[in-house]
């Protein structure tokens, strides 16, 4: 059983810093790409960052370049997502999942419950 479990969120000032976690289990997390993913309220779930499954070639949306860094521990079968610089406009619940493609946006699996990422003064 696929099980996606994020964690690491909470309430930061503009301008601060969090980093998320997601632990995998119930598939071959070493043979897959991984991404975060974000959804803020009414808002569709829009795509943030992905990694490759050696841990290379990270790339990220422009929202968010130069401010967030993704990566993995394939020993810990997990993937990270360090926030900096953090915005308003960040605030969302975050998610994670496995990628069809190593260009992220076309997740493989059901959603986890996701991390609440509020940025407000």
């Amino acid at each position: 059983q696929v099980q996606l479990v994020e964690s690491g969120g909470g309430l930061v000032q503009p301008g601060g810093s969090l980093r998320l976690s997601c632990a995998a289990s119930g598939f071959r997390f070493s043979n897959y790409a991984m991404s975060w993913y974000r959804q803020a309220p009414g808002k569709e779930r829009e795509w943030v960052a992905v990694i490759i499954s050696t841990g290379g070639r990270p790339n990220y949306a422009d929202s968010v370049k130069d401010r967030f860094t993704i990566s993995r521990d394939n020993a810990k079968k997990t993937v990270y997502l360090q926030m900096d610089s953090l915005k308003p406009e960040d605030t969302a619940v975050y998610y994670c999942n496995a990628e069809m493609s190593s260009y992220g946006r076309v997740p493989v699996f059901a959603w986890g419950q996701g991390t609440q990422v509020t940025v407000s003064s």
